[in-house]
């Protein structure tokens, strides 16, 4: 049986007593060891190989690639990620931000403070045009919200700047449609997403050729699960928006769901009141449709101790996930992230 000759721990002839020559030689003569020990990367190294590999090649094969930046946990192991890939330069890339104007105070905040302490090239973009309307999610709902400030604005910045590539934090673990994509997930002129019009990846070979006006969508993150990205998040030690970590926060119960009340624009409907509770986020977005989850959990060994014992997904708390039968793949195809 051949063996290859960097993992075959065996001694070789060298290493064996001989009756003419006599005992073995010393530790002095040893082999070195990447020859007599086979390599082994833990399970987080392997997912952090994969993913720099991943951003390495969109570096190589596309011409103007961005990384979006939600703010969340998982863009922090994304820019990370992109630092350690690149390091000791920047990412080849800017950051993109595409601000609805009804994040979390403390997530603009974090946002600002983290792309100056990396000095990385931050971008910011609103739709213009949604906020001379007034569109918001108390006055329009999560649904047209969501399309017009989100996936218009999105579609405004690709299109603006002429970006071929874009990183995204997508796990497949996630939601069900995410776990139909592609790493390098294919997308039209128009930006639509077409699912069956994805390419095979096989052994880690993506194919990132497209014609003028087409992007891809870049999902390092794709094979991570949310414990990873907090045992990771731990390991590395990643600052984070601190909406993570549970503490008294001023919240009222809509429909099941915890809503945080973080500015003044927050209507309070007949009978509510505002209450503090210990709680936190498991994921964030725009704080009229993000729900809190009651939780004590208030470091990242904590946090991580219940992630071991949840059976829900951290969507959950997203209430555009709850607007009809697979209305992410909906919003999907139509150039949501």
């Amino acid at each position: 049986m051949l063996l290859d000759p960097l993992l075959d721990t065996r001694p070789v002839a060298k290493d064996l007593p001989s009756p003419a020559t006599g005992p073995a030689p010393g530790p002095e003569d040893a082999l070195p060891a990447i020859l007599t020990t086979p390599a082994r990367l833990t399970h987080l190294q392997r997912l952090e190989a994969e993913s720099i590999h991943i951003m390495r090649e969109v570096a190589a094969q596309f011409h103007k690639p961005v990384m979006l930046y939600s703010v969340g946990k998982d863009s922090a192991v994304l820019l990370h990620l992109a630092m350690k890939a690149f390091h000791p330069s920047k990412p080849p890339f800017p950051l993109l931000h595409v601000d609805t104007t009804w994040k979390f105070r403390e997530m603009i905040a974090f946002r600002d403070r983290r792309a100056q302490e990396l000095g990385v090239d931050l971008m910011v973009h609103i739709n213009q045009e949604g906020v001379r309307q007034g569109i918001g999610p108390v006055s329009h709902g999560s649904a047209v919200h969501t399309d017009v400030m989100k996936t218009q604005a999105l579609k405004q910045a690709l299109d603006a700047h002429g970006f071929d590539a874009a990183f995204g934090g997508a796990r497949r673990d996630e939601e069900k449609s995410r776990a139909k994509e592609r790493i390098f997930s294919f997308r039209t002129a128009s930006h639509r997403w077409e699912p069956k019009n994805q390419r095979p990846e096989l052994w880690s070979l993506y194919n990132g050729r497209i014609h003028k006006g087409e992007s891809i969508r870049v999902f390092p993150l794709s094979n991570w699960t949310e414990l990873d990205i907090w045992q990771y998040i731990h390991q590395e030690n990643i600052p984070v928006v601190p909406l993570y970590f549970a503490k008294p926060r001023p919240v009222v119960e809509r429909d099941g769901t915890l809503i945080m009340v973080d500015d003044d624009r927050l209507p309070l409907k007949p009978g509510e009141t505002p209450e503090m509770a210990w709680v936190r986020f498991r994921t964030l977005g725009c704080y009229p449709l993000t729900g809190a989850v009651r939780s004590t959990a208030a470091t990242l060994p904590e946090i991580i101790r219940e992630m071991l014992l949840s059976t829900s997904s951290e969507r959950q708390g997203r209430v555009i996930d709850q607007d009809a039968a697979a209305s992410m793949e909906a919003k999907k195809q139509e150039g949501y992230f």
